[in-house]
């Protein structure tokens, strides 16, 4: 979807989003916007690794450790 907008198309959305917010709005956006991204991919990771099915170690005579 993103990679079909090309150089031409961001410049133009980030005229429009300068436009829109101002240069002074355009940071605090952005900040927020990784901020909630960063938060996303922690979530995301997280439930990953409560769906992985954990290993059970054995020891040589068959015991779990």
């Amino acid at each position: 979807m993103l990679s079909n907008i090309g150089i031409p198309g961001l410049i133009l959305i980030l005229i429009l989003a300068l436009i829109i917010f101002g240069p002074k709005k355009l940071p605090e956006i952005g900040k927020a916007f990784g901020q909630t991204l960063k938060e996303f991919k922690k979530s995301t990771n997280e439930l990953l690794e409560d769906d992985s099915p954990k290993v059970e170690k054995e020891d040589s005579q068959g015991e779990k450790v």
